[in-house]
């Protein structure tokens, strides 16, 4: 990894930690990473357990997972798993991205996994209609959805909010950087 970076909120963290990360991402993911990769771990305490949320920007593809575990070293240990089974899961449609040098070509040559297919089996239109992140909160668990597009009152953008696994709520909104 081109670049580290360990947040903790609620929970102290050493350099053994930091330490561990690094040689740990190094070991496991550097394989499928090109030397941009670059690394975000976020650790929070949540009910006794340590959430691990680790998130790896490549080129232009994010990939992203979130593990709990009692030791933070596990939890970290899990969301790299987590995020190597998704890529190798869906290693042929990230093989443009790996001419694209997004990816190492190289770490594909182990896999054995199976390639899965995508069928959509319904189009949905629906009208845009300008309003705010709490209005498309509550449309959407109207809705009984887990997520909802909606246009944003505040500047005109389209969002997406949607319900993460613990229970709240999150917006993305999207950037040109």
């Amino acid at each position: 990894m081109k670049k580290l970076n360990i947040m903790a909120k609620k929970i102290q963290i050493g350099p053994s930690f930091s330490e561990y990360a690094e040689k740990k991402l190094n070991q496991r993911l550097d394989k499928f990473f090109e030397d941009e990769a670059e690394a975000k771990i976020t650790l929070t305490e949540q009910r006794g357990q340590i959430v691990c949320e680790l998130t790896v920007r490549a080129g232009s593809m994010i990939y992203r997972a979130e593990q709990s575990a009692v030791d933070k070293n596990d939890a970290l240990d899990a969301a790299i798993d987590k995020i190597i089974r998704k890529i190798r899961r869906n290693k042929t449609k990230l093989g443009k991205r790996i001419k694209e040098g997004a990816l190492s070509a190289e770490a594909f040559t182990d896999s054995v996994e199976e390639q899965t297919e995508y069928h959509v089996i319904r189009r949905k239109t629906f009208q845009l209609h300008p309003m705010s992140v709490e209005e498309a909160i509550l449309q959407m668990n109207m809705l009984g959805h887990s997520f909802f597009l909606f246009t944003n009152g505040e500047n005109g953008s389209f969002n997406v909010v949607y319900r993460r696994e613990d229970g709240d709520y999150a917006v993305l909104e999207p950037t040109t950087e």
